[in-house]
């Protein structure tokens, strides 16, 4: 009898424990939502005489994903939405309390069509008769680039400048897949269509590293133009500087006109003061960007509105989510897009290196259905490529960045046979029984036959036939024309142009304002951003799920996660792909 008091005491405390600790959770967790979504409507009331304060040491995405709990957190960092960026931009220009903008680049972390929106933006501000300050410490290729928008540009005596023109690295796994018996099954069409590359060969092909090559330059080529107007340069100059490295400390970028003057942060200040007319110990009114965000409004309701519909990531099927475009997100969002009375024409903004060949048709369709209720006019980010172009290439007018990356219109399928590693590498073996010739045909367990092998390939073609044929009706062109520059290669914005594939270089702004030049309603209309973003809570449980099944994974894989981890994602590339050639970062 004691025993069973004692059990059922245990057991009574222990529920009273977890009953407790569930409680505090739950008042935990409403305290931080309640503080965050207090914090988050508060309106903020900006001082006169004050300077829009941007630090963009931070993750640039598409669209901000507003986490006011991470901003709650020590840790916290919360990612900055290149569209509301602009926004705020634009807002401060015509603020009479904003006198000016104090840009701090840090370690940037965005591509370069990301820099020229940015760039666009604060010499716009500058237009109105507003200066920008630029100043860092340090100076990255890319920092130093959206640096020279502003009036002014210093950095620290002691800095130190990269200025060595851009490269990028492409990974190869053919020897770790050789030493692990993986082999690849690979069915591509295109000279170009190079992502399946780094499973099949140890460097880069010569079709390959040709696209490469010419894609830098041609993006080097518009940064250099664009520094030479900015900083009075001959281009010439600014090639020799960069091709030898010649700048690399403050000193030198002084000496060579990269930079205005060598200042501490106290001398930057003192500048301020004197631009706002303050004493010498004057406080400066500094507002930070996520405060500035907050002061103002660009969603009031209008008859007349623009749906701004932003594709952001690598396609798949199924539900959207961060880095990832989900077709039947994106689907739904165009469709209420299309049959909303309010909104009079679309701008579908893409940021996307590709990805499953089935999500994007899907898009491309509603896209399709769009255009012939109002105008859709596809705006391209950093990058635009394969599946990404798909889905844009229905759109009655194309707006890409001289830098964007896009193009890339090819078809790959691949498969993994692992049937040497699991039998001869971890002594698992199989056997499978069918009914006709062709049994599972995406099986991992054993190699392909000929007669599979010449099925994948013929689907790849007949893909590739259909890519290059919605292409050329998209455009306008023969698809004999468009398969001159097909075959997987990329070109950027400015080689896009010039081949066809887009109508027209500019910004975000630029392919707005075209939209609503299109739909009549230039002088008043106001912007809506889609898909909607999720609750607070919403995506509180779901990074809590997605952190809990990650650190399970990893307890129970343990030095064998990072390879799980990779594995994953490359058998993302499975089934017909429409993908970018390489996955590469131009640095």
């Amino acid at each position: 009898m004691t025993f069973l008091k004692n059990v059922f005491s245990s057991c009574l405390g222990a529920l009273l424990a977890m009953g407790v600790l569930i409680v505090l959770f739950i008042i935990i967790i409403s305290g931080l939502i309640g503080m965050a979504t207090s914090s988050n409507e508060a309106q903020v009331i900006v001082e006169s005489n004050s300077v829009l304060l941007l630090k963009l040491n931070t993750p640039i995405t598409e669209l901000e994903v507003d986490d006011p709990i991470a901003s709650l957190l020590p840790s916290g960092q919360q990612s900055v939405g290149l569209l509301q960026l602009q926004q705020a931009i634009a807002n401060a220009k015509k603020d009479d309390k904003i006198k000016g903008i104090y840009l701090n680049t840090g370690a940037m972390m965005s591509g370069y069509s990301t820099l020229e929106e940015i760039r666009k933006s604060l010499i716009d501000f500058r237009s109105s008769g507003k200066w920008v300050i630029a100043y860092a410490n340090d100076y990255t290729e890319g920092a130093y680039y959206l640096a020279s928008a502003a009036d002014k540009v210093y950095m620290n005596p002691e800095g130190q400048v990269e200025f060595n023109g851009l490269a990028t690295d492409v990974m190869f796994f053919k020897k770790m897949f050789d030493k692990l018996s993986i082999r690849p099954e690979v069915f591509r069409v295109g000279d170009f269509k190079s992502a399946v590359e780094p499973f099949l060969r140890e460097d880069l092909s010569p079709e390959n590293k040709l696209q490469l090559n010419s894609m830098l330059n041609s993006i080097y080529g518009n940064v250099l133009q664009n520094l030479s107007t900015a900083r009075n340069i001959p281009v010439s100059t600014l090639k020799e500087l960069s091709d030898k490295m010649v700048v690399r400390n403050a000193r030198q970028a002084l000496e060579h006109g990269l930079v205005d003057s060598l200042y501490y942060d106290d001398q930057v200040k003192a500048e301020l003061r004197e631009r706002l007319g303050l004493k010498e110990k004057g406080k400066i009114s500094f507002v930070k960007y996520s405060n500035y965000k907050k002061s103002f409004t660009v969603s009031a309701s209008s008859d007349n509105q623009i749906a701004v519909i932003v594709a952001d990531g690598e396609i798949a099927q199924g539900e959207a989510s961060q880095g990832i475009v989900g077709s039947a997100t994106i689907r739904e969002a165009i469709y209420k897009a299309r049959t909303d009375e309010k909104v009079k024409a679309i701008v579908l903004r893409v940021n996307s290196p590709g990805g499953v060949f089935q999500a994007g048709d899907e898009m491309w369709r509603e896209v399709v259905l769009a255009t012939e209720a109002k105008p859709v006019i596809a705006s391209m980010g950093d990058y635009a490529a394969s599946g990404g172009y798909y889905i844009a290439m229905a759109c009655d007018t194309i707006v890409a960045q001289p830098n964007t990356i896009t193009g890339s219109i090819g078809v790959f399928s691949v498969l993994f046979d692992l049937s040497s590693f699991l039998g001869d590498k971890i002594g698992i073996t199989s056997e499978e029984v069918k009914t006709g010739e062709v049994g599972e045909l995406y099986s991992v367990t054993r190699p392909l036959t000929e007669f599979e092998k010449n099925i994948l390939q013929t689907q790849t073609d007949e893909i590739y036939e259909i890519f290059t044929r919605k292409a050329a009706e998209g455009r306008k062109m023969s698809q004999d024309d468009i398969k001159k520059i097909a075959s997987g290669r990329v070109w950027t914005g400015t080689q896009a142009k010039e081949n066809g594939l887009v109508d027209m270089l500019g910004s975000f702004d630029d392919a707005v304002k075209i939209a609503a030049t299109k739909a009549g309603i230039s002088e008043n209309y106001s912007i809506r951003f889609y898909p909607q973003q999720k609750t607070i809570l919403g995506r509180l449980f779901e990074d809590l799920e997605e952190e809990t099944q990650t650190r399970l994974l990893k307890s129970q894989m343990g030095e064998y996660y990072p390879m799980y981890r990779e594995w994953n994602r490359i058998k993302n590339y499975q089934g017909t792909q429409t993908r970018m050639p390489v996955q590469f970062e131009v640095r």
